[in-house]
């Protein structure tokens, strides 16, 4: 089954807690804090990997965590790094921010990497806070904080050229006779439900095409599985419009012709401006002057496109129309450089460091109670031994350092009032 999009949670691996030691030696019966710091916890990287080529495996799980750091241990000694977790993906993925959904990611090409959810940083052992006035910390820092998010996965097929074109005009055909594609071939609507892939070999060199599954009237606003299907053709660089010249099924070749392209445009006006080579398919079912063919290849020509008359299941023109793919394709590469697709990205990097690090805020409960909260101040929090007066000192000492305290004064505070830090309250003093 070819699987081009899954959502899934990704969590980086929490940073080790800072350890709270003390050096225990004989003849040393004041040894001091000797807490090593907490390793990192690991990042969730994303990785393009030429063997894969659908998102099957994301069907069957749907969270990933990287692990934890270790946590600091005595004799200074730090605790272990935990390793990062590597996703691996096929080229052509992009990785979308569910909570935005703008892009953090596009994985164009095999080996094509980035972090998507940083661990947290080790926290820092007792020995880092002890001075002249705090000689025995009884404290240290917690790990900073895993990151969790949710990601869609959606996989654009990298193809050079792409196969286009109504339901059962014989794509599949043409895909099956002009590389070493296999696929399911049959006599009804809609053969072909997932995208098919093929080398075409020619001139010694080679070029790889998609056989897009059958597009139908109202694609470009998900109709049928519209949308699911045009995706595909936003990275190829040229299209072969297959048309059923023969008008065996009742179809009219001029209408159906402006019909994909209609649904091309609305889709995304770039489509509609991809080169274009046209296939008057079924030729063997019509005369090469037949009135019918005659005045499509006249209407088609009139636009500047080049019509080739073929007949996929005797190979007929399959060779002239795969040359001028390949034509079209060498000289698209020497007029214009390789262009990257224009995405609004999301700064994920940016975002977490912001939301690590912002201030604290302050407000009034309803009940009267002073609030003070902060994803920072919430890593000390929880660092916090409040058994020890120097461990809260510190607590209280960085609440005043970021201003909080002032901000409350103006929201009213006076000594004696309740302040809430997260589930911890206190009575507000002057001097603390």
């Amino acid at each position: 089954m070819f699987v081009d999009r899954a959502k899934i949670i990704i969590k980086s691996g929490k940073g080790g807690n800072g350890a709270v030691t003390f050096r225990r030696e004989p003849f040393v019966p004041e040894g001091g804090p000797d807490g090593g710091d907490g390793g990192k916890g690991g990042d969730v990287i994303f990785m393009a990997d030429a063997s894969l080529r659908t998102l099957m495996d994301f069907r069957y799980k749907k969270k990933y965590e990287a692990e934890n750091g270790q946590d600091g241990m005595k004799k200074k000694r730090f605790g272990k790094n935990a390793e990062d977790l590597i996703i691996k993906v096929p080229p052509g993925t992009v990785v979308i921010d569910e909570e935005t959904g703008l892009v953090m990611k596009d994985l164009v090409k095999a080996g094509d990497s980035f972090v998507a959810a940083r661990g947290g940083k080790g926290g820092k052992g007792n020995v880092h806070f002890k001075n002249s006035v705090r000689q025995a910390p009884n404290f240290a820092e917690a790990g900073g904080f895993a990151k969790e998010r949710n990601v869609i996965l959606e996989l654009k097929l990298i193809a050079d050229v792409g196969l286009i074109g109504f339901p059962n005009v014989g794509k599949s055909t043409i895909l099956s006779v002009s590389t070493n594609s296999n696929p399911k071939i049959a006599n009804y609507h809609f053969t072909t439900i997932t995208p098919n892939l093929g080398v075409v070999e020619i001139f010694n060199d080679g070029f790889v095409m998609a056989d897009i599954a059958g597009i139908i009237e109202g694609a470009h606003q998900g109709a049928g599985l519209g949308h699911k299907f045009l995706k595909h053709i936003e990275r190829t660089k040229v299209l072969i419009h297959v048309v059923d010249i023969s008008g065996s099924e009742g179809r009219d070749p001029i209408e159906d012709f402006d019909k994909i392209n209609n649904e091309l445009r609305l889709y995304n006006e770039k489509l509609a401006l991809k080169p274009q080579i046209v296939a008057a398919n079924k030729m063997d079912m019509v005369s090469a002057d037949d009135p019918k063919y005659l005045e499509f290849k006249a209407y088609v020509e009139a636009k500047g496109m080049k019509v080739f008359p073929v007949s996929a299941p005797i190979h007929e023109g399959i060779h002239e129309l795969m040359a001028e793919a390949a034509a079209i394709l060498h000289r698209l590469e020497l007029e214009t450089p390789e262009e990257e697709e224009q995405y609004e990205f999301f700064d994920f990097e940016r975002d977490d460091v912001e939301e690590d690090f912002k201030e604290v805020y302050t407000s009034v409960a309803d009940d009267g109670t002073y609030v003070i909260e902060g994803k920072q101040l919430k890593k000390i929090f929880d660092s916090t031994n409040f058994n020890d007066s120097g461990s809260l000192r510190y607590l209280y000492k960085y609440i005043e350092k970021k201003g909080a305290l002032e901000e409350l004064k103006r929201m009213g505070l006076e000594e004696g009032d309740i302040i809430r830090v997260f589930d911890y309250e206190f009575e507000y003093i002057e001097e603390f």
